[in-house]
């Protein structure tokens, strides 16, 4: 299937749909031990419980801001060789959000498309993804 707006979104099941649930699962089963018997050892365990969610959520969390600082290089360094000379001169104003929503443009349409991001101030992801209409695949997101 090839990839799209739709369905562009990535999940890993084991991370996702697998350890995502039973961390969950250990959560909720750490305060009812907590209500039924408390002490120090519920007590410890609940927190432990917190610990490797909160761990598994910034793990991904850290994987998102690094691909995103990629992108923002990658997208940098391709629009320095795209786009004509006054929006090349243009590149810096471009935030993250841009730059990382507008990766999946073609480089055929992406001159269009930056002016038009630029133009009016469009800073939302889904906003300027829903706008490509050549949509570049990006299989290596984390």
């Amino acid at each position: 299937m090839s990839q799209s707006y739709s369905n562009h979104a990535r999940f890993v099941p084991p991370y996702h749909f697998v350890a995502g649930p039973i961390l969950l699962l250990n959560f909720g089963w750490q305060i009812y031990r907590l209500v039924k018997t408390p002490s120090a050892d519920t007590t410890i365990s609940l927190l432990l419980s917190i610990a490797l969610l909160i761990m598994f959520l910034l793990g991904r969390f850290f994987a998102l801001t690094v691909q995103d600082r990629v992108i923002r290089l990658e997208m940098r360094v391709r629009m320095a060789s795209v786009l004509p000379p006054d929006l090349r001169q243009r590149i810096p104003e471009f935030t993250r959000d841009q730059l990382v929503a507008m990766r999946f443009a073609g480089d055929a349409e992406l001159p269009d498309l930056a002016r038009k991001v630029l133009t009016e101030k469009i800073n939302n992801r889904k906003a300027i993804k829903l706008m490509v209409k050549d949509w570049q695949a990006d299989e290596l997101r984390a």
